[in-house]
């Protein structure tokens, strides 16, 4: 056909403020005009195949091969991009390519213009996706055919961004359509083979339809094609169809770990929201899992198309070690980080996720223990955050929970909590903890010499996080949580059968007692003697309501004021040290024993004293008199 037929338009007055923002460059991650085109082909095959199912009459020469192809022609400097998708009839070039048919483009322009922070994220929310092309193009021409269309005939518009277009008939035999690109002479690196390889990897790699890259060969005067995707969509197969190696070769793809992952779930949702998430737990913590600012998150598609890495949105912080995708078909294309944190659809979606996570861990945690004994090793530190972070699904953590204590006779942490209440005595009201620096030091604590004795089990948590997770763990299956290391009732209760049985010479135990509250008086809150202790003289307690030990240490490594922990001191009046020293009549010699027992109590608790050098003069000089 002779040009006759060509018409020339001109743009729009909001696209002709857009070309001119794009040819001046205000966009900085200038590929992002192929992920648009890519998306724009990919759309247009999904939607072909929508139709041909719906009106299959309508389009016998449908062809089934779906596929979009790049070529690079150095010599001409062009590049293009084809799809064999429905295609644009002649009306619907000239409606829509020329124009910005939704709402908003006002606005669009004005926060594009004003935010150049933000420039990126605005491309795809008015339909602007393919003028992004005159970023680095000095020409475009769109080439189309729809797929009803049984003649020879097509369309092509033709534009170098100036404010004109022109339109003509052009002849055609395949439905499709073909955008050829000249590049700019400043932006010929997107000649470059390896580069749009990469572009197209990490914008579009998740998409279902095959993409091909062809270069011409300048020696063989031939375009030579490979196909740039090798990674299936898995998100859109059908589960059974994908082999438990075609998992684990795409978990290595997407996080570069060289071992395979411990477990993963695949899972399609439609409904209100339609997504798709392949979420997998790692072997293996990554040597940044503890700096929570650090990146982590999901990999974010939509609609098939990639938009970012780590998005942290879609995940609580006490997951962090979840790897995967998320491919939402409800989020816009142009979703920004800030954007995302707000978004209804985000929040919904997090929800969703964390519950899938939490799920399969429990289901881990009741099917194979080996396994998630794995896990727990691992990731055990970074789940118990979660108890602070996360109430509403503080059950479902609690139960994934795993301790070791004064039964089990070993360090690794086994126990759950469903476990403790099962081994519980039937008098037993409350579930006993005690929080110590390292296993050593809680295992050997005179605070548990009357468990030993009653044989009541208390966990022995000795990790950074537990005084701290504690605060956040009240109660469990309707039993509340006692810390050893404080006063508390239902102990009494429990050992209230225990008599002191003190006979009737050592009844000056009292007056003993009034002599430590003269000699430190301040220093503590009350002195009492207890049947708690079997082979220790004496320990301290915290009061029910006051700050534990641990968390004066925290606050103190925090650099956080502490307010004065005063202790309550216990004597235990069996202990033949005890006897011995209350029958002393030298008040200076009983104000050293009494000062040396204290000092002893504070030091097995706190692990440290505020003057050692004056306690080691104590005991000197009770070795000498």
């Amino acid at each position: 056909m002779n040009n006759e037929n060509k018409t020339k338009h001109s743009f729009q007055s909001e696209v002709k403020q857009l070309l001119h923002l794009m040819i001046h460059s205000l966009y900085s991650n200038k590929e992002i005009f192929l992920r648009e085109l890519i998306s724009n082909a990919s759309d247009a095959i999904e939607k072909l195949r929508f139709s041909v199912i719906s009106n299959p009459k309508k389009f016998i020469n449908h062809n089934n091969t779906a596929k979009i192809q790049i070529s690079i022609d150095k010599t001409k400097k062009t590049l293009s991009i084809y799809d064999n998708g429905i295609g644009m009839t002649y009306d619907e070039v000239k409606n829509n390519l020329g124009t910005i048919a939704k709402s908003g483009t006002k606005s669009f322009l004005k926060n594009i213009s004003n935010d150049k922070k933000e420039k990126n994220d605005f491309i795809g929310q008015f339909g602007v996706g393919f003028y992004s092309s005159f970023i680095i193009a000095k020409k475009v021409c769109v080439f189309t055919k729809h797929a009803q269309n049984l003649s020879d005939t097509g369309t092509l518009w033709e534009s170098e961004g100036q404010g004109e277009y022109t339109i003509e008939k052009i002849k055609q035999k395949e439905y499709g359509t073909k955008i050829i690109l000249y590049i700019k002479e400043t932006e010929e690196e997107f000649l470059e083979t390896w580069n749009i390889k990469n572009i197209v990897k990490k914008y579009s790699d998740h998409i279902s339809i095959p993409v091909e890259i062809e270069n011409y060969d300048e020696k063989t005067k031939l375009f030579l094609g490979r196909k740039l995707i090798k990674h299936k969509a898995y998100g859109l197969k059908i589960k059974k169809e994908i082999s438990a190696k075609s998992y684990q070769e795409f978990y290595k793809y997407i996080t570069h770990d060289s071992e395979e992952p411990l477990l993963w779930s695949h899972n399609k949702v439609e409904g209100n929201q339609e997504y798709t998430s392949l979420l997998y737990i790692p072997q293996k913590a990554t040597w940044d899992m503890w700096h929570r600012e650090n990146k982590h998150g999901l990999k974010l598609y939509v609609k098939h198309v990639y938009i970012m890495d780590d998005a942290i949105q879609f995940l609580p912080n006490y997951l962090r070690f979840v790897k995967g995708i998320i491919d939402s078909q409800d989020l816009p294309l142009n979703i920004s980080r800030e954007i995302l944190q707000d978004n209804k659809i985000t929040q919904n979606l997090r929800k969703s996720l964390t519950k899938r996570v939490l799920t399969i861990l429990n289901n881990l945690s009741e099917t194979d223990d080996i396994k998630y004994q794995k896990f727990w090793n691992i990731f055990g530190l970074v789940l118990k955050e979660g108890l602070a972070e996360d109430s509403i699904n503080q059950k479902q953590i609690s139960n994934l929970l795993r301790f070791t204590s004064i039964s089990m006779q070993k360090k690794e942490q086994t126990l759950s909590l469903k476990q403790y209440i099962n081994n519980m005595l039937p008098e037993q009201e409350k579930i006993y903890f005690i929080t110590a620096d390292s296993y050593e030091s809680a295992i050997n604590s005179p605070h548990l010499e009357i468990f030993r004795e009653k044989n009541i089990d208390v966990l022995l948590l000795s990790d950074r996080v537990d005084e701290w997770m504690m605060n956040y763990l009240p109660e469990y299956e309707n039993k509340k949580f006692q810390s050893v290391s404080k006063s508390d009732i239902s102990l009494e209760k429990l050992i209230k059968n225990d008599k002191l049985n003190i006979d009737q010479k050592d009844q000056n135990i009292d007056i003993f007692i009034e002599k430590n509250k003269n000699i430190l008086g301040n220093r503590v809150k009350d002195v009492r003697m207890t049947n708690r202790l079997i082979n220790t003289p004496v320990m301290v307690l915290t009061d029910t309501n006051d700050m534990s030990t641990q968390m004066a240490k925290l606050f103190s490594a925090a650099g956080q004021p502490i307010p004065d922990v005063k202790y309550l001191l216990e004597i235990n009046p069996k202990h033949p040290l005890i006897k011995k020293i209350q029958n002393i009549k030298d008040i200076e010699k009983i104000s050293i024993w009494i000062e040396m027992l204290f000092e002893q109590a504070i030091f097995a608790e706190k692990g440290t004293l505020d003057n050692p050098h004056q306690f080691i003069n104590r005991i000197n000089k009770l070795f000498i008199s």
